[in-house]
């Protein structure tokens, strides 16, 4: 397995995330126009019933989201996105022993999910939206900062780079000084690459083969690619056919060194994760 600067325990509200090995992370969106699941678990007791199969299925992390983040996604006010997300935040913290994510970017869903048990802020927009910086600063909790150009309904307008894989190291590497400058550490930063998120399929395929460049940043790295378009660009298969596609590169992004793969399908990603894990313990 590739080398990776070794990691640490990340404090995650109430509970530790133990960052020496790949986790699983599983999907919740509460929204009703996710790309693949838009509107399944949009009411409460659905929501919380496929929350606890993920948990079930070895899921660590579930990542909560309430604003659609899809190609050309429309963006929600505050008050809704919160009123999506805050009562299942509640009830998973209160029912079921695992690490919850909340999807935002939204300086107001950041603090009032942290106090309801929150223990992680993944932002698609690295916070960049105003307050969204002293919010999450505020909360305490680790951070996960994600490369995107531009806004999700206009990310997919010809996105240009000259290297791909060092444009964006270098993007997350100034939004890690942003967070310095207000009181985020790097001990509280996981780094996502954004595939699919401005980027083409070629841009996708370049960033995925080189990503372990991006240790160079020192920070763990969050890889969610289920189900996106690159998967079905590249084996010309629709949303509900990808998930051999997925599981290829769950396995790919765990031996390049991803600590987090964040996925729909969790409980066929947490096989391939033991699987590796077992050929690499073996003597």
């Amino acid at each position: 397995m590739t080398s990776v600067q070794s990691l640490t325990w990340l404090p995650c509200g109430n509970r530790v995330l133990d960052l020496a090995h790949t986790h699983v992370m599983g999907i919740l969106n509460v929204t009703p126009d996710s790309f693949s699941d838009g509107g399944r678990y949009s009411q409460l007791d659905a929501a919380l019933r496929h929350a606890e199969a993920m948990v079930a299925a070895g899921a660590t992390l579930i990542d909560v989201g309430g604003e659609s983040t899809r190609p050309g996604a429309k963006a929600v006010s505050p008050l809704e996105e919160l009123e999506r997300v805050a009562p299942i935040v509640e009830r998973i913290h209160r029912e079921l022993d695992v690490i919850i994510s909340v999807d935002t970017s939204t300086p107001a869903v950041m603090r009032e999910t942290a106090r309801l048990g929150a223990g992680l802020i993944n932002d698609v927009r690295s916070l960049r939206r105003d307050g969204a910086l002293d919010a999450a600063a505020a909360t305490g909790l680790p951070v996960c900062l994600m490369h995107m150009l531009g806004e999700p309904g206009d990310m997919q307008d010809n996105p240009q780079y000259r290297d791909v894989t060092k444009e964006v190291g270098e993007f997350l590497a100034e939004r890690m000084t942003q967070c310095a400058s207000v009181g985020i550490p790097a001990e509280r930063i996981i780094l996502d690459p954004g595939f699919g998120f401005a980027k083409t399929l070629q841009h996708n395929l370049s960033l995925f083969k080189h990503m372990e460049a991006l240790h160079a940043l020192g920070r763990p790295l969050l890889v969610g690619v289920s189900r996106k378009s690159m998967i079905g660009q590249a084996l010309n298969r629709p949303v509900g056919e990808r998930l051999f596609g997925g599981l290829a590169l769950a396995a790919l992004a765990s031996v390049k060194g991803a600590r987090i793969l964040r996925v729909h399908d969790v409980a066929e990603t947490v096989d391939v994760v033991r699987m590796i894990a077992a050929v690499e313990l073996a003597e």
